[in-house]
């Protein structure tokens, strides 16, 4: 097992965790001198593709673009709000699909969880090989299905962008501030319901 990073952002556990549970946060400053070769990206969509699954389904799929790719401009072009900002400086960009409904038109109702699940394993990838991963919701999936002629079944969650970790001071002063603020999470006894 590899050491782990020493850094301000790692979390403070209550119990241990692995180190990428550990060192993974949501940075919004990514370095815009790093740049991805074709298939570097190959072993973050592996950990995604060996995620559980209802059924063995794998109802995930993926849009992945580069940045200065004419796929990365289509799907930056969707982003609302302060994602404007900041996304468009990572090393790509990843569109999380849930497949809805199978090519029969069979529902998969577990396809939105099982999409979380195959994403948080390409985050703990990610974090593993050293990138930072930020998953966002705020973009116009209409135009993300109409950019890319999605079917009905194929349902634009979210976005994840992904590259090397940059400097804060990039920032506006309001991200600036997110960015550097304390890590914060509920505690443990408040979050489980139910303990016998």
């Amino acid at each position: 097992m590899r050491s782990p990073i020493v850094s301000p952002r790692t979390a403070i556990t209550s119990a241990p965790v692995i180190d990428p549970l550990a060192e993974r946060w949501s940075p919004r400053a990514f370095d815009t001198t790093h740049s991805f070769p074709e298939g570097a990206l190959r072993g973050v969509l592996e950990a995604a593709r060996w995620a559980p699954s209802a059924n063995n389904t794998q109802p995930w799929r993926f849009i992945v673009a580069r940045r200065g790719s004419e796929n990365f401009g289509r799907i930056a072009e969707t982003f609302v709000g302060f994602n404007r900002e900041w996304a468009v400086n990572a090393g790509a960009l990843i569109v999380n699909i849930a497949e809805t409904a199978d090519v029969d038109g069979n529902a998969r109702p577990w396809a939105e969880y099982d999409l979380g699940q195959a994403v948080a394993h390409l985050s703990v990838q990610a974090t593993h090989e050293g990138l930072h991963l930020h998953q966002l919701g705020g973009f116009d999936r209409e135009a993300i299905r109409a950019a890319f002629a999605l079917e009905d079944r194929l349902v634009p969650v979210s976005i994840s962008a992904i590259g090397k970790l940059g400097s804060a001071d990039t920032l506006s002063e309001a991200l600036r501030e997110r960015e550097l603020a304390p890590r914060t999470r509920l505690d443990l006894e408040s979050l489980v319901l139910v303990r016998d």
